[in-house]
């Protein structure tokens, strides 16, 4: 890890990761006072920024429940752009391809700074090459919604795409053409952002009977032709893992997960979006009917897997933060058992009660993982950020059993490593690694080693699981030796790595 400034500007003092000491030092804030139950339509996105008062170096926060279809970002900082501001500070919970606007902002002086939870894509590559002007600082989706709620973050205007509004500001997710699901990342910035915008498709003269952001949290409404694209919603892998491999890894992953004793009724979990996950959500499903195990609830990005799951073996509720494709979108649309959460009541360390504290497991997988169980999702093998935390390293702090799973090898890199490139997940919170070569547990963990020996799995250890992935690989990793470009944040607000500047 690089050596790190005691001040950033535009950030504030900083304060090291450790593992003696992982609580936030910040306290929750008390939200923004109710609004009046007005109407509350502007003209336009202009008639927004002159109600708003923005200004040169504001905080402007968004959210990506379009994902790589979100049009709202790139058409707020156009008016911004228009308007000849400089200096603005975007808050995004994730950037994505269709964000590529964003670079020539960045490069004219218009935004010098980002926090984000995840990103690839062009601005991904920009933040790499340093031109921000200040390092950008990724979060964790429990991270990100401490830092608004505790006023770390402080959010001048946050700008929330909603399917359908009504003209009093009640939004909902579930509704109209663009129907996304639950809009939990900006129930949080509605919260505590000083001014909140709702820009939407489809605005109700009605109050809307359920709305996932509350009329009284809300200042104006905006009407827009487009809040972007469905579609976009499905970025990513979202087909279960078929091939050899993929199917080797699920296979020891699930087997693993049932003879750690979990798998009873009341189970909890969360899995990932990838190829691997998803098809290890459809196997635990089958070990669950075997069992006869009634589910308790799955959370975290809900994909039509998920619901199918929750369906069939059956469990008692979806507790959904953001939906990955659009089966899960209708799901929450017709499903009461399909419940909307917010972003801190999922993940948020300053929530009393968050829902990663209740999972019996987290499976998700890597791009590196190290000897002392590290895990980056954050970097590739060629230097370039391929993602961020997102909640990988809250529900690996919360879950009765953290797994992570990847194969060996990614692109001609070792996945398996000595030291990760960049720590996302710190290697105390994972418990267990599952590869095609077999499984490494964490030495923290004698009583998950002593069940999987029991069940007659493979345990090759992280030393075989290093040498194997080694043999393997065709490449080394690049290893960047320019100034620090981005900051990579624990979720209790503590700096845990950092990512430098690289030109590949």
């Amino acid at each position: 890890m690089a050596e790190l400034p005691d001040e950033l500007t535009g950030y504030g003092a900083l304060w090291r990761y450790s593992d003696d000491n992982r609580q936030p030092r910040e306290t929750l804030s008390a939200p923004e006072a109710p609004r009046p139950l007005r109407k509350k339509m502007l003209k336009d996105l202009h008639a927004a920024f002159d109600a708003c008062e923005i200004a040169d170096g504001a905080t402007l926060s968004f959210h990506h429940h379009l994902r790589n279809g979100d049009a709202v970002l790139n058409a707020v900082l156009e008016i911004a752009a228009v308007r000849g501001l400089s200096g603005l500070r975007i808050a995004m919970s994730s950037l994505f391809p269709v964000h590529a606007p964003l670079v020539e902002h960045i490069r004219s002086g218009l935004v010098n700074g980002i926090w984000t939870d995840y990103a690839i894509g062009p601005v991904a590559r920009e933040i790499v090459a340093g031109t921000l002007g200040c390092p950008a600082v990724f979060q964790t989706h429990g991270g990100r919604s401490r830092a608004i709620a505790s006023r770390r973050l402080a959010i001048d205007v946050a700008f929330v795409a909603a399917p359908v509004a009504d003209v009093y500001g009640g939004a909902s997710g579930a509704l109209g053409r663009a129907a996304c699901g639950p809009l939990g990342y900006p129930m949080v910035d509605a919260d505590y952002a000083h001014r909140v915008v709702v820009v939407a498709e489809e605005v109700s003269t009605e109050r809307l009977e359920i709305a996932d952001i509350a009329a009284e949290r809300v200042d104006h409404v905006v009407a827009v032709d487009t809040i972007g694209d469905p579609a976009g919603i499905m970025s990513g892998a979202t087909h279960p893992a078929s091939d050899p491999v993929g199917r080797r890894i699920v296979s020891l992953a699930v087997r693993a997960v049932a003879a750690s004793g979990l798998m009873v009724d009341g189970f909890s979990f969360q899995t990932g979006a990838g190829g691997v996950p998803l098809a290890a959500t459809q196997e635990i499903g089958a070990e669950m009917r075997r069992n006869g195990a009634v589910g308790g609830f799955i959370c975290g990005g809900i994909t039509g897997s998920h619901v199918a799951l929750a369906r069939d073996v059956p469990f008692r509720e979806i507790l959904d933060v953001q939906c990955f494709d659009t089966d899960a979108a209708r799901s929450y649309r017709e499903d009461g058992w399909h419940r909307a959460i917010s972003a801190a009541e999922y993940a948020s360390p300053l929530h009393p009660n968050p829902v990663v504290d209740r999972l019996s497991l987290m499976l998700l997988g890597a791009a590196e993982v190290d000897r002392s169980f590290n895990v980056n999702v954050t970097l590739g093998g060629n230097g370039q950020i391929i993602g961020g935390g997102g909640g990988h390293p809250d529900t690996a702090a919360g879950a009765k059993l953290a797994v992570a799973a990847t194969r060996l090898t990614g692109g001609g890199y070792p996945k398996i490593v000595e030291a990760v490139s960049c720590i996302t997940t710190p290697g105390r919170d994972v418990d267990l690694l599952v590869t095609e070569a077999g499984l490494a547990v964490n030495p923290r963990r004698p009583d998950l080693a002593a069940r999987l020996q029991d069940a007659g799995l493979p345990i090759a250890g992280i030393d075989a699981l290093i040498e194997a992935a080694r043999s393997q690989a065709n490449k080394a990793p690049y290893v960047p030796e320019g100034p620090i470009a981005a900051l990579v944040e624990y979720r209790d607000g503590s700096i845990i790595d950092c990512v430098l500047r690289a030109s590949i």
